[in-house]
């Protein structure tokens, strides 16, 4: 078992599992030495930080999507939230972090008790809100798109550029999601990502972000 895996198992809630797939992620992201250590957490990546930060040129970056997985667990969802409720707080496990500006990916266990992978806007810059993936495998597929990072959305478009620079896909990622799973990669997030919706949005489809408007103070 990963390092990583073990220290988010260490602050999962009950009723929570880190699935099968994502175990396998954190194998792959350990074997090809894609972390690092800070503040007694492991950090874990889909490029290699060095080459990220060296193969900018003025049109194009690589390395895919940016995310970050590490174990943070709820300790902070009390800020998100705006109170300390347990029984609103002991649902969520952040995991991820899917934004340079503090956007989250979590575990979320909805109101059968079923474990669900949601995304949570910082509120300071992306304001999404809503179920990424029902399937760990799919969660996989949307990283393995290439879009710059998942907290903005858009997932009706595939990958753009971004601020007049192109984003160059993960290709070695990409083939090991296909080879391991025997899945294919969607053009774009929205046969993954059903109903996106945004903080506040009234009467939303996607049932995280109901869930989020009737216990956020």
């Amino acid at each position: 078992m990963s390092v990583i895996q073990e220290q988010i198992e260490e602050v999962l809630l009950p009723g929570m599992t880190v699935p099968e797939p994502l175990g396998r992620l954190f194998n792959w992201i350990e074997n090809n030495g894609l972390f690092v250590a800070s503040n007694g957490r492991r950090l874990g990546f889909l490029y290699p930080d060095d080459k990220l930060k060296s193969g900018w040129t003025d049109k194009e970056r690589p390395g895919g999507t940016i995310i970050e997985f590490a174990a943070e667990g709820n300790v902070n969802m009390k800020y998100w939230f705006g109170h300390e409720r347990p029984e609103v707080l002991n649902r969520l496990c952040v995991f991820a972090q899917t934004g340079a500006e503090g956007s989250m990916g979590a575990f979320w266990l909805d109101d059968d008790g079923r474990q669900r992978i949601v995304h949570m806007g910082s509120g300071s810059g992306s304001t999404l809100v809503c179920v990424l993936a029902d399937d760990p495998v799919d969660f996989i597929r949307l990283l393995a798109i290439g879009y710059g990072e998942i907290c903005w959305g858009g997932f009706s478009q595939p990958p753009n550029a971004e601020d007049g620079m192109r984003v160059r896909p993960n290709a070695e990622f990409q083939q090991w999601v296909r080879t391991t799973f025997g899945v294919s990669i969607p053009k774009s997030g929205a046969k993954i990502v059903k109903h996106p919706a945004k903080m506040g949005d009234k009467d939303p489809e996607d049932p995280f972000a109901r869930w989020v408007n009737a216990n956020t103070a």
